[in-house]
Order: structure tokens, then sequence, then C-alpha cells
């Protein structure tokens, strides 16, 4: 009986004997599970709150909107597969609200006292609407919070006819029709319908949306449910969206910090398991002693083997039961802040037990090869596994070569003493150095984008709507104040690809003669009418290439343009088509919906703003354009925690090192110092065996982070529809100072374990 509790009392010693050591190994393991929950509920929660708001709101698949005739609002399609549920025809009619010295597009839309069955808004604040709200709306959450709306609070609504409305806000409500605003635009709001009839009375001046709720949701049924359906209305479709498209509108984000979260902590657990193997490996080579004295006693190889991997296994359960909740937490956390919404987020019971599996899993192999190797100690009490004797190093060779101080002799014939730990050491430095690179490449990428927003489509400070201007004021005003640069008329419309069941956003900017500023990565700009450039996500969702043609339909009118460069676009997962607009047929061109005014070098666009709307006596509406990539700034500090486990991944392989250091070394550090060699010159001889690991280490982490890193971003934008050509490596200064850091945490560390061993007695030392 003694012999079977042998092992769990071996354990219980070790572990209270080595306590800082099963600290960092709990600490490890934990970080990488924190990492890797916080990755998944990133990527889960990106789609969760469509998946809930589909489901509480019994929301439709398809939505089609549909321009109204003079005759009438239009009927629901026929034909429709059994079983399909319709949500509408409802009337909807776009407006322009004004708040707050702001100005933002609107769709108004009426819906009854009682919400529908089929994509009934959820009320999140104040309540639905009732029958005596005259002039009551309920406002999409999203664009309510972008507004800063509440319930009970007043705007005023601007109808195509010129007629200005005040509205009053009653409730704030959830829907799963559409994205997150401003991703997805225009606003959304539910009104009664006489409220509606009042805010624009022409029926030919309004769409009816209808949402159709199909028995199969599959996405090649989706896809011809909707082709089917907007084909039946003869041209006059002017939208087109599917679970699909809300789906990825919600999730591209999240996505983008899921991925990054997601190559720190999987990155962390081959790191992690990497430090895990060398100190156990470390521990089979300095306590041979007590390994071989426990099978003189009588334990067997498959006991000592199992003793050590029972007790890391123990510890790497520690490490995932504390990883889990904290990365649940961080994920709804970071979830919350990049969605403004963090309720009922839920990671899914199957995925969390496969990281965490898969994390006991790795911790349990990285301990078992040393493990076995501990059971196959021989059972003699004074056994001592000693490093290879009889040769230099070629490293420290060519340092006898050039003269070097003896103590850095010592130290290069050390490094290498043992391969399998010098190798072992390096990998544990670089992997984690080489993430760190990349996280520095994406923190540089975003910097770039947001120093130079033209690189995506954002050469433009301001959009000056002329609102009650005629065009010709509207850009003699403009053009007249001496912070602009260069005005482009524009307009941003909704087009339906030929063949396709969803719609894409058509951008007329500027003209074909003098066309926008957009910096184009492939091929060139458009320079005649019938020239078009376009974002990745076009190109793949049509399976076109740079110089074919594309037909859309704008309007119900046909619109063919050739394809002759690509744009990184951030917006509309990159389904944009950009040409000029004297493309455009003269009833959609004239006049032009915005003028994009870029300003001169080091003119503030608010100030610029303000001029215009004072010049124009508040009738311009100049707004700042806001910078797309502003949405990944949570990215700056959602690195720093993984590169907090990176570093402690990293000198947890360092004190390992120097433990097995100090473990062959010992004998030789206290001859050298009977002989007189100084603490200094012992500390000097340690510090330079382990630092030359961890140099190698750094610099082939850092250079291979900057090769990839580039690389990495630009795959991760063409499979999200951005596009390459996005990726912008560190800068030399940037790298540099990274590796100098790391070098330089990594040598005082180890300078705080040599000064203990080197002020150690001599008969201590070679006990």
């Amino acid at each position: 009986m003694s012999v079977h509790r042998a092992p769990m009392r071996w354990i219980a010693a070790d572990l209270r004997a080595r306590w800082g050591h099963a600290l960092v190994t709990v600490l490890t393991v934990g970080g990488i599970v924190t990492a890797l929950v916080a990755a998944a509920t990133l990527l889960e929660g990106g789609t969760n709150p469509w998946r809930g708001l589909f489901d509480e709101t019994n929301g439709a698949h398809v939505w089609i909107h549909v321009q109204n005739g003079q005759g009438g609002p239009v009927t629901a399609p026929t034909g429709i597969p059994a079983g399909t549920g319709v949500a509408g025809p409802y009337r909807s009619a776009p407006v322009t609200l004004t708040h707050d010295g702001r100005n933002a597009p609107l769709a108004l839309r009426a819906l009854g006292p009682r919400p529908p069955q089929i994509a009934r808004p959820v009320v999140r604040e104040g309540r639905w609407l009732s029958p005596g709200d005259t002039g009551g709306v309920v406002l999409e959450r999203s664009f309510a919070t972008a507004e800063n709306l509440r319930p009970g609070g007043s705007f005023m609504v601007t109808a195509l006819s010129g007629q200005r409305h005040e509205l009053v806000v009653v409730g704030i409500a959830e829907t799963a029709e559409q994205g997150f605003y401003p991703t997805s635009t225009p606003g959304l709001a539910w009104t009664l319908p006489r409220t509606l009839d009042q805010v624009e009375p022409v029926i030919g001046r309004s769409q009816s949306v209808i949402g159709l709720r199909l028995a199969d949701p599959g996405r090649d049924n989706t896809v011809q449910v909707a082709g089917d359906s907007a084909a039946q209305f003869d041209g006059r479709v002017l939208r087109v969206s599917t679970w699909l498209d809300v789906q990825g509108a919600m999730m591209l984000d999240n996505r983008l910090f899921g991925l990054l979260l997601g190559l720190f902590g999987g990155c962390g657990l081959l790191a992690g398991g990497l430090a895990i193997a060398h100190a156990v490996g470390s521990r089979v080579l300095t306590q041979s002693r007590d390994f071989a004295t426990l099978k003189s006693l009588g334990m067997t190889r498959a006991q000592v083997t199992a003793m050590l991997i029972v007790e890391h296994a123990a510890l790497g359960l520690i490490g995932v039961a504390a990883g889990l909740p904290a990365g649940l937490a961080a994920g709804r956390f970071v979830t919350a802040l990049s969605l403004h919404s963090g309720a009922g987020i839920r990671l899914s019971p199957m995925l969390t037990l496969l990281i965490a599996a898969g994390t006991a899993a790795v911790v349990i192999l990285a301990a078992a090869l040393p493990a076995w190797r501990a059971g196959r100690t021989p059972p003699t009490p004074a056994v001592l596994v000693a490093p290879p004797r009889g040769r230099l190093s070629k490293l420290a060779r060519l340092a006898l070569l050039v003269r070097l101080p003896p103590a850095l002799v010592l130290g290069a014939r050390d490094a290498f003493t043992r391969r399998l730990p010098a190798v072992l050491t390096v990998f544990g430095v670089m992997i984690p150095m080489m993430v760190i690179t990349i996280g520095l490449g994406c923190l540089s990428t975003l910097d770039n984008i947001l120093r130079h927003p033209e690189q995506v489509g954002q050469a433009a400070a301001l959009e000056v709507r002329p609102g009650r201007l005629p065009a010709t004021r509207a850009t003699a005003l403009i053009t007249a104040d001496a912070a602009v640069k260069a005005i482009y008329p524009g307009a941003d419309m909704d087009a339906v690809v030929q063949g396709q069941p969803r719609t894409v956003l058509a951008r007329a900017m500027g003209e074909s003669a003098r066309p926008y500023p957009f910096t184009v990565v492939e091929g060139r700009p458009y320079a005649a009418r019938g020239e078009a450039v376009a974002g990745q996500g076009l190109l793949d969702r049509l399976d076109k290439k740079i110089g074919q043609r594309v037909r859309v339909l704008i309007g119900g009118t046909p619109l063919i343009v050739r394809i002759v460069g690509r744009v990184v676009e951030l917006e509309h997962d990159g389904e944009v088509l950009s040409f000029g607009i004297d493309s455009l047929p003269a009833k959609d061109a004239t006049p032009p919906e915005f003028y994009s005014v870029v300003l001169k070098p080091g003119e503030p666009p608010e100030e610029t703003a303000q001029r215009l709307r004072e010049a124009s006596g508040d009738a311009l509406e100049a707004r700042l354009v806001v910078n797309p990539a502003q949405r990944f700034a949570e990215v700056r500090w959602m690195i720093l925690i993984p590169v907090m486990l990176l570093v402690l991944i990293g000198l947890s392989n360092l004190y390992t090192a120097s433990v097995v250091a100090e473990r062959d070394h010992g004998p030789d550090l206290a001859v050298l110092k009977a002989m007189g060699l100084t603490p200094r010159q012992v500390v000097a001889t340690m510090i330079t065996g382990t630092g030359l690991l961890v140099l190698i280490g750094v610099v082939a982490g850092t250079a291979a982070g900057a090769a990839l890193v580039a690389r990495l971003i630009d795959v991760q934008g063409h499979t999200s529809g951005v596009g390459a050509g996005l990726g912008h490596p560190p800068s030399a200064l940037t790298l540099v100072t990274a590796a100098a850091v790391a070098l330089g945490l990594a040598l005082l560390f180890r300078l705080f374990l040599a000064r203990r061993a080197a002020l150690a007695q001599v008969p201590v030392a070679t006990r």
C-alpha cells in the first residue's frame, strides 16, 4: 500500500519544494487558455448577436426593397416555396435626420401598434408604438447610440420634398434585419402608417420592404429564393439582402480581432508546450539521483513516468480551470466594446470543451517524453547525468581565436553543451518574439491607415451635402474656401448585379477625366466613361478579374462598366464598385448627392466644416469623414495581455535554461572560483552562455515575424473582402527597439539568477 501511495506523497512534496515552477506552469497554461477562449468568444460572438437576435425576433432570411410606383405599393412575390413566411410589404421612405448639428440618412418604416410575428423588433429601452403615438418613432439600437438619442428625445427629419417634421423617440429596439450602424446604412426607425403618410405623402417617393422567412434557410436555397423573388419586380428592385449579408456585416470586426487573438493563443500554446517539455526535461537532468533512489526503493519505470505526467497534468488542469472563466470574461468584455453590446454572448460548450481538452493534451504530451526518459533512469543512487565533455563548440573556438576574455570564452562553450536543451531554449524565445513582432506589424498597419487614410479610399476629410442650395451655388461656396484643395461630386447607390440575388454598393466619385484619388493596388484608376475600380469582395463575389465587364441595375437602369483596377475597401466586405459620376445617366448624376472635399495639408477639418456651414447660412450639411480604421483601435490594448503571456513563456524557458546551466557547470564554476575567478567573471560566464541562446532566438523570431506579418495581413484582407495590399511591417527602428528590449529583459532576468549562483560558497556549489 505504501508503494502505491509513495508517488502521490512524492508529488505533494515536490510541489511544496518547487512551488515557483508549479506557479509558472499554472500561469502559463491559464494564460494560453484565456487567450484561446477569448479568441473563440470573439469569433463566436461576431455571429452570436445575429443568431440570438434572429431567434428572438423570428427573423426573415431574405429582405427585398422595391421602388413603389405611382399606382401604389407592391404586393408580396408569388411562387415562393411552401412554408415560407412573409413579412410585409411595409412602406418605407428615406429621410434625413438632423440632431445636434449632424445629419444622418434614415429609413422610416411603417408598422402597426402590434409588432408583426415575423421579423418583429425587440424593444430594449422605452416601449413599442401605441395607437396615439402620432409623431412617435422607435429607433434601431446601434443608430440611436451613434446619434446619442434616448426615449423621450426628439429630432427633425427632412423628406425628399424638403418638408421638415419633428419626431419623438418612444423606444429603442434591436433587429436581425441589418448590421450595425454605421457599417450598415441608412439607419432604421419604425413609426405608425399615418405618421409616415404625413412625412412622405407621395407613394412614388417611397419603397416597399418585404421579408421572407424560409423553411429551408440553406445557403443555396436562400440565394435561389432571393434571386427568383427579386426577378418578379421588373427591374424596380433597389436592394436585396440575405441573412448571409447580415451575419457577415456583424462579424467582420470581431473576426479580425478574434483571428489575431487566435494567432497569439495558438503560438502561445506551441511555445507553452515547448516550455513545459523543456522544464520537465531539465528536472530529469537535475533530479536524476532522486529518480534513481526512488527506483532502487521499489518504484517501477511506469510509476516514475506516470508520477511526472500526473503532476504536470494536475498543474495543467488547474491552469485550464483558471483560464476558462478568465477567457470568457475577457472575450465578452472585448466583444461588448467592439459590438457595443455584449449581452447574450455565449461560447458553445463543445468549443469550450475542445479548447480545454486540447490544451490539457498538449501539456500531457509535452511532459510525456521527458517523463519517459526519467522512467529509464538506472536504479543507482549515485548516478549523475553529466554534460558532454572533451570538445569545444565552433562558437567557443571562434571566441578563442578572436581572443575574447576568458569569461566570455567559457560562456560560449557552455551555450551548446547540451544540444537539445539549447534548441528548446532558442525556439522557446523565438516563437514568442515572432508573434510579438507580428503584433507590432498589426499596430504598424493600423497606424499607417490612420495616418494615411487615402490608402483605403479616404482621401477626403469632409463630406458636404448641398442641402437646400443649388449644386452650382454649393460648388462655388466650397471652392472659395482657402483650406479646400479639391472637391469631387459623388453619389452612393445600391446596385443589383445581373444574376446575383444581393445588391452591392455603387459609388460614383469624381469624374472620369478627373477621378477621385483612390489608391489603386492593382491595375489603374478609371479614366473614361464606363470604367470602374472594385474592391476584392466584389471581384470574388462576381468571379471577375481586372479587365472584365460587369452589368448592374441602378434604380432599374442598366449600367455596364469595365473593371480596370482594384482598391482596398474596408467597408461593406469589399463589395463596392466605384466609377466616375459621368458614367451614370443624367437623371442619377445631376445634382450630385454630396461632394467629397480634400483639404490642404495641415488644415483642420472641424474648422473648415464650421466655416462652410456659416458661409452658407447653415444650408450646407458638412460632416467629417470617419476613418473606417478607427473601429479597429481596440486592437492596441487587446495585444497587451497576449504579449505579457508570451513574455511569461519566454522567461519560463529562460529560467529552465538557467537551472540546467547551473546544474551542469556548478562544479566547473566552483573550481574556477577557487583558482581566482571573480564573482563578476562568474556572472559574465553564466550570462554569456544563456545570452547567446537568447540572442539567437530574439534575432530569428524578429526576422521571421517581420517576414510573415505583411503576408498574414494580406491573406486575412483577401479572405475578408478587404483585399491584399494593406499590410505594413514595423519600421527598422521599431524592430531593433523591440529586439533590444526583449534581449535586455532576458539578460536582467538571467543576471538576477546568475548573481545568486555566483555568491554561493564553493563547498555548497560543489555539493
